[in-house]
């Protein structure tokens, strides 16, 4: 999500080979599959604890029940995701939702539909080199050097998104740092890069127990709900295949039951394996953080509000060349029925 999808047809291309040259399968997390079951290949913008409930439906084995075969792959990228989406390299694309919006943007006439939310806020936190003094107050911000997420993507939208409300105009009252590529962000702060950042988990939290830096501020509580993290496919497989994107929006719901009614320290268990390189203690604080201000969407409906809080979140950032209606990049069939079907 970092990176907005928008190359021409020849970098498209290379970006295309490039990504399915590279791409690492991740099939086995968890229970094996059933003989016969029907193979479904998902494509993962990044490898995060914010898709926590993701991994809880590989390692439950909910995916298994309903007679799924998950290959996961992370694709490393807005525009990487949706290319191995719409070239067939993948089935389903787990990614930000203004990536369908730039697809629509460019026009296509297979377009990507969004059929079951993951989660509902941005992932990002501010923060501060130096221990807040007293209540944090936005406007400390003016005249310091922020370093943002990369333009045009979800993460740097909803923090420019953010600053606007209070007041502060990116441009003009900060020195905005952009040309950092997502994956050096947090090693250019820790560097000495910046009076503020904005990082994603479990960056954040590692900065606060390493004394590197403090978080003061939740950019998804302040940006609203919105349909951040999506599965989403092509129109042409939904319509080829229905009961497979049923069942897939089936094992999603009984994810999100799950981890809504599991502790922090049990999601922790059913996700570990997917961050061997992470400490545990780790994990559970972000897992907390995420929980504890809704970043995990209780069910995969992604609903109008959302849709134009979404919207208006691009606009601010003069990302979205006219609003894309909402009944032809969603399709909730497949979440509604699984809300009213799936038990815990």
């Amino acid at each position: 999500m970092n990176k907005r999808f928008g190359r021409s047809g020849a970098a498209l291309a290379l970006a295309m080979s490039g990504v399915l040259a590279a791409m690492v399968l991740l099939a086995g997390c968890g229970p094996g599959a059933k003989e016969g079951a029907v193979k479904v290949r998902i494509g993962e913008v990044t490898r995060s604890i914010f898709y926590a409930p993701q991994y809880v439906a590989i390692h439950k084995g909910f995916f298994k029940e309903q007679g799924l075969e998950v290959e996961l792959t992370t694709t490393a990228g807005g525009d990487k995701t949706m290319t191995a989406l719409l070239s067939g390299g993948i089935d389903v694309a787990l990614v930000g939702s203004e990536t369908s919006i730039y697809v629509h943007q460019q026009g296509s006439d297979d377009p990507v539909l969004n059929f079951a939310q993951l989660t509902q806020t941005d992932g990002t936190f501010l923060v501060s080199r130096k221990p807040p003094q007293g209540e944090f107050d936005w406007k400390s911000l003016k005249g310091s050097t922020f370093l943002g997420q990369r333009k045009g993507g979800m993460p740097q939208m909803a923090g420019e998104f953010t600053l606007k409300k209070h007041g502060i105009d990116p441009k003009k009252d900060l020195n905005l740092l952009q040309n950092v590529d997502f994956a050096n962000i947090p090693t250019a702060f820790a560097s000495g890069t910046g009076d503020y950042v904005q990082l994603f988990e479990p960056q954040a939290t590692m900065f606060e127990k390493q004394g590197k830096g403090y978080v003061i501020a939740s950019f998804g509580v302040e940006s609203g709900n919105l349909p951040y993290t999506v599965f989403m496919t092509k129109k042409s497989y939904m319509t080829k295949q229905p009961d497979t994107v049923q069942r897939f929006a089936n094992a999603v719901q009984k994810a999100q039951l799950w981890v809504a009614t599991s502790t922090p320290e049990q999601i922790t268990e059913a996700i570990l394996s997917f961050f061997p390189d992470t400490d545990k203690e780790v994990i559970a604080g972000v897992v907390k953080r995420y929980k504890d201000q809704g970043s995990f969407a209780a069910d995969g409906i992604v609903d109008e509000t959302e849709w134009n809080n979404l919207q208006d979140v691009m606009e601010a950032a003069g990302e979205l060349k006219q609003r894309a209606e909402y009944g032809k990049l969603v399709d909730n069939r497949f979440a509604e029925k699984a809300k009213s079907t799936v038990k815990p």
